[in-house]
C-alpha cells in the first residue's frame, strides 16, 4: 500500500501544476541558478518585486495557457511551464515606479510543490544575495538614443511577452481545452466564451464587427476635470451616453481607448484602487505620463468579452479617466 501511494505521490508530482494547487516559491539562492545572465529562464524575466514571495506559500490561481499580447497585438499566445499565483502582481519599486500593477508571472522551476497540510519549515538561502538582488534591477534597465537625446527603457515580464511564449492559432482547439482541463475555468464558461468567440472572430474576419465599441461625439479632448480622487473613495462610472460626450469618434479621450472590456462597468459603483501617474509601455519600454486618472478596485479585464483576449487571465486594470466617473458617497 505504501508503495502504491509513494507512487501516486510521485505521478502527482511530475504533473503539470494545476489551478488550486499548493506551491512554495524557491528561495533566492535556487532560484538565481535557473537564471541566464539577463535574470531570465525561457525568457521570463525574475523580478526584483519578487524576491519579497520566495520562502512564501501560495495557491496556484491560473495557468498561462491563454496570454494576450499587449507588445505588438499579435493575438493570444501560450507561456510554457508558467502560472500565475493568488493575485500577485507587480508593485513597481524595481522599475522606477510603474503603477501598471500586472499581475506576475511564475516559472514551474520556481516553485516547489506541497500538500496544503504540510507544516512550514525554514529553508536556508531564502534571503537573496547582495549580488542577486542589486543585479535584478540593474537588468530591468538600459539607456538608448533617440532622436539624438538619452532615454531610459525598461524590461519586465510584460514587456518580453512576445519573446517568452509562443502564438497560438486562433481555432487551436486544444489550447481551449486546456483551459478546462488544468482548471482555469470551468466548463459553463468554457462553453459560454468559446461560444462567443465562434460567433465573433468570423465576424471580425469578415470585418462586420466594430473596430470601436463607444465612438464618441466629441473631439476627445475632454476637459482635464480635477476630482483629485484618493485610494478609498466611492465613484460611480457614468453611462455609454455620457462618456460617449468626452470621447473623440474613435473611441479616445486624451489618447486614452476606451476599451470593450470596459463597457460592463459603466453605471455601476466602485471604489478608487489608486491614482495613476506614470506607467511602463510595454510596446516602447519607455515610461509614460498621465493625468488624471485612477484604477477601480475589482475592474479589471476579465477576457470574456475581447477579440483576440479570450480566457486570458492576466486580468490588467484598465485605467480611468476622471471625466468619466462621478464621485458619490459610500454605498
Amino acid at each position: 500500500m505504501s508503495k502504491r501511494l509513494a507512487e501516486f505521490q510521485s505521478a502527482l508530482n511530475k504533473r503539470p501544476l494545476r489551478a488550486g494547487d499548493y506551491v512554495e516559491v524557491m528561495s533566492a539562492a535556487e532560484i538565481e541558478r535557473t537564471l541566464d545572465d539577463r535574470g531570465t529562464l525561457d525568457g521570463v524575466h525574475f523580478m526584483s518585486e519578487m524576491l519579497q514571495y520566495c520562502g512564501r506559500r501560495f495557491v496556484v490561481y491560473r495557468r498561462a495557457e491563454r496570454i494576450c499580447d499587449t507588445v505588438n497585438y499579435s493575438g493570444i499566445r501560450r507561456m510554457p511551464d508558467t502560472v500565475l499565483l493568488s493575485d500577485l502582481r507587480c508593485d513597481g519599486t524595481g522599475h522606477d515606479g510603474c503603477q501598471a500593477e500586472c499581475r506576475l508571472f511564475w516559472k514551474e522551476s520556481w516553485l516547489r510543490r506541497i500538500e496544503s497540510s504540510d507544516p512550514q519549515t525554514a529553508r536556508d538561502g531564502d534571503a537573496a544575495s547582495g549580488v542577486f538582488a542589486a543585479r535584478l534591477p540593474e537588468c530591468s534597465k538600459s539607456t538608448v538614443e533617440v532622436d539624438g537625446k538619452q532615454v531610459t527603457t525598461y524590461s519586465c515580464q510584460a514587456t518580453c511577452v512576445p519573446h517568452a511564449s509562443k502564438h497560438l492559432a486562433l481555432w487551436d482547439a486544444r489550447s481551449y481545452m486546456r483551459e478546462f482541463t488544468s482548471g482555469n475555468v470551468p466548463l459553463g464558461r468554457l462553453l459560454r466564451v468559446t461560444a462567443r468567440a465562434a460567433v465573433e472572430e468570423p465576424l471580425r474576419k469578415l470585418h462586420l464587427m466594430p473596430d470601436i465599441w463607444l465612438p464618441g461625439v466629441g473631439t476627445g479632448k475632454d476637459p482635464e476635470e480635477l476630482l483629485n480622487l484618493q485610494p478609498g473613495e466611492w465613484v460611480q462610472v457614468k453611462n455609454r451616453d455620457e462618456i460617449a460626450q468626452f470621447l473623440s469618434p474613435e473611441g479616445r479621450s486624451r489618447g486614452m481607448w476606451f476599451d470593450r472590456e470596459m463597457l460592463p462597468y459603466c453605471g455601476k459603483k466602485y471604489q478608487v484602487r489608486q491614482r495613476v501617474s506614470q506607467f511602463i509601455d510595454e510596446r516602447d519600454g519607455r515610461m509614460k505620463r498621465i493625468k488624471n486618472c485612477v484604477t477601480l478596485e475589482g475592474v479589471v479585464c476579465t477576457g470574456n468579452l475581447s477579440l483576440r483576449r479570450w480566457f486570458c487571465p492576466r486580468e490588467i486594470f484598465p485605467y480611468w479617466r476622471e471625466s468619466w466617473l462621478r464621485r458619490v458617497t459610500e454605498p
